[in-house]
């Protein structure tokens, strides 16, 4: 196969083109030119993209890293030579998570398709091996020149220089091994870390179990003495309740009684009281005050001894008729005698029985005055006699003090009867407390909190007793579990049998494989050393490869092999292009041989050793194509 004319819009590439010839092409370009991205395209179009990988950390899977730039598509075309047939593949995008997806391979110049050729299998029909084997072979990317081995590598080659059985692989049998020995046992993980821990689970339920039914047994016990002292309490509060219920029930009695009486003892103290006022309201004189009528009284009585008094001083009517007769006579006798003295004493005699007559109506007139003044008073205390009037102030005295007498006792009355009905509101609040069961004082209130208490702490056990059998239920029948754990038991030792075997295997393969390896590493050395003896001068005589393809260099003066950490930067990219061209020359198929694709893998080749490895490829580039991008021209190109 041969590479003749590339098309690429490809990351930086915009619809650029690259050709090239048969035997060694050198594309000579300065760094961030886009050689490793031709390289990638050339990759890409045989194997196509991987749209499966996912950024990680600081890598960016090709269809990120070689999205175009210019936004265009991510398409392009190879034109090529395979078995005398010129063909021409195209890829293109239809779908942005799809890249380079769609492809077509026809025969140059014609729309005719090459038969069975597609996407997926393009690059190993070209090739002839697949896309892992060809990037560890005829691929040396930039920086990556030395080889990492893979089962797919190490069978090809085993079956070359061995067997010729490309089923063989040491690490794929090993990886396999390793996997069925992870699969049984790997740290934490696996069939019997996992047997282990249902085996230990299974045990620790069964030990669960009997210390479950241990513990069930003893809050079981602690239940029934709990459920006794409830039943005891129970009693005691039933008794205690009733017992204080009465006694408060008699005290509210005794108390309502006792105000009752009271109310009634002031219900006749307000009808004596109603009766007392009422008889001294209805009284002589009882609208007036006791100090005015006292008052009054005295005034009258007064004045009835004054009129008393009066009434002794009565004059009689005697001296003025006996003057009146003395006048008469006088008149009588100056009539008969005309003598002037019977004149002057007949006036002397009618003077003074006038002036006695005059005393005497002015006397009558004030006795009869004073004769109905006293009537008057009599009648208005109606009385007969003036001594009557004490008569009259004892009365309203008595009927005074019986009324305050009905007030006094009023008040006593309704002393009392505050005090009884505050008594009794004071036993309506005491019973009320020693009804109280739940949080009162008394002594049903203190044995219904210890039931409470009592009660709480059984429904804790209940709890308690119901977890534990909820619990034993859930953890199955112990007989099941402990064939289940017998089972367990079993199949752990068969699996543990298993890896024992396996690891046996795996010993005796490692065995095997360094008699394989024997076969093996010195056949791929040996075409190494001879790629390394021509590339150095022949300074470097001998390349050891491992199973790894990690190798070592020797030179004919020394007397051990040196590993890649002790050489030069130089010297170690030279090593491993020769193993990497011994692999291509092993692993590669022997008929039309692909080409080998090199990026910038002698940058850190002095002139000497770069124009030997030209050289080198100039040769190989007489069987194969060989296309070497590079930063730095090479001297003589």
């Amino acid at each position: 196969m041969k590479i003749r004319k590339l098309r690429a819009t490809f990351g930086k590439l915009n619809n650029d083109t690259l050709s090239f010839h048969s035997g060694l092409n050198v594309i000579y370009a300065p760094n961030e030119s886009g050689k490793s991205t031709w390289c990638a395209f050339i990759r890409a179009m045989l194997y196509g993209i991987d749209t499966s990988e996912r950024a990680k950390g600081n890598y960016l899977p090709d269809k990120q890293r070689y999205a175009p730039w210019s936004g265009a598509p991510m398409e392009g075309s190879m034109d090529l030579t395979a078995d005398g047939c010129d063909i021409t593949l195209q890829r293109s995008t239809t779908s942005r998570n799809a890249p380079m997806r769609e492809f077509s391979a026809v025969y140059s110049g014609t729309n005719n398709p090459v038969e069975g050729m597609n996407g997926l299998n393009c690059g190993e029909l070209l090739t002839g091996v697949t896309k892992d084997v060809f990037r560890r072979s005829a691929f040396i990317e930039q920086g990556s020149v030395a080889v990492s081995g893979s089962p797919e590598l190490e069978k090809r080659i085993q079956a070359i220089v061995s067997s010729g059985e490309e089923q063989t692989s040491f690490s794929e049998a090993d990886e396999r091994l390793s996997g069925w020995q992870r699969k049984r046992r790997w740290h934490r993980r696996g069939l019997l870390p996992t047997l282990e821990g249902q085996m230990d689970e299974a045990q620790r339920l069964l030990d669960d179990m009997d210390s479950s039914v241990e513990t069930l047994k003893d809050l079981e016990k602690q239940m029934e003495e709990a459920q006794q002292r409830c039943a005891t309490l129970e009693d005691a509060v039933t008794e205690s309740r009733r017992r204080q219920r009465k006694e408060a029930l008699n005290r509210l009695s005794t108390g309502r009684a006792l105000v009752t009486q009271r109310s009634e003892m002031h219900d006749d103290a307000l009808a004596e009281l109603s009766r007392s006022r009422d008889a001294l309201r209805r009284s002589q004189f009882g609208d007036l005050d006791l100090e005015e009528l006292e008052e009054e009284v005295a005034e009258d009585r007064a004045k009835l001894e004054e009129l008393q008094d009066g009434s002794q001083n009565q004059l009689s009517f005697l001296p003025a008729l006996v003057f009146s007769i003395l006048a008469i006579v006088c008149a009588v006798l100056f009539g008969a005698f005309t003598k002037v003295p019977l004149v002057i004493g007949a006036g002397v005699f009618c003077v003074a029985a006038v002036f006695f007559f005059l005393r005497y109506s002015k006397n009558r007139q004030y006795l009869l005055q004073a004769s109905s003044e006293r009537e008057a008073i009599l009648r208005k205390y109606k009385i007969s006699l003036p001594d009557d009037l004490e008569g009259i102030l004892q009365q309203r005295y008595a009927l005074e003090e019986a009324a305050v007498k009905a007030a006094e006792s009023e008040v006593e009355t309704r002393e009392a009867l505050e005090r009884a009905g505050k008594q009794l509101h004071e036993l309506e609040e005491g019973a009320i407390n020693d009804l109280d069961f739940a949080a009162g004082d008394s002594e049903a209130a203190r044995l219904s909190r210890l039931l409470a208490t009592a009660r709480s702490e059984a429904a804790a056990l209940q709890s308690r007793i119901s977890g534990l059998n909820g619990r034993l239920s859930a953890m199955g029948d112990p007989m099941v579990l402990a064939s289940s754990l017998s089972a367990l038991r079993e199949e752990y030792e068969e699996i543990q049998a298993e890896y024992d075997a396996i690891t046996l295997a795996e010993e005796t393969l490692r065995d095997a494989d360094a008699e394989l390896q024997s076969r093996f590493s010195p056949e791929l050395s040996r075409v190494a050393a001879a790629y390394m003896s021509e590339m150095t001068g022949g300074r470097y005589e001998d390349v050891l490869i491992g199973q790894d393809f990690s190798a070592r260099a020797r030179t004919k003066d020394d007397s051990v092999a040196r590993d890649a950490e002790f050489l030069s930067a130089g010297t170690m990219d030279l090593m491993y292009l020769a193993v990497r061209l011994a692999v291509c020359e092993l692993a590669l198929p022997e008929g039309e041989p692909c080409p080998l694709i090199i990026d910038d893998a002698l940058v850190n080749m002095d002139a000497d050793r770069e124009a030997q490895a030209l050289k080198l490829l100039k040769r190989i580039a007489l069987k194969r194509q060989v296309i070497l991008f590079t930063c730095r021209k090479p001297e003589g190109t």
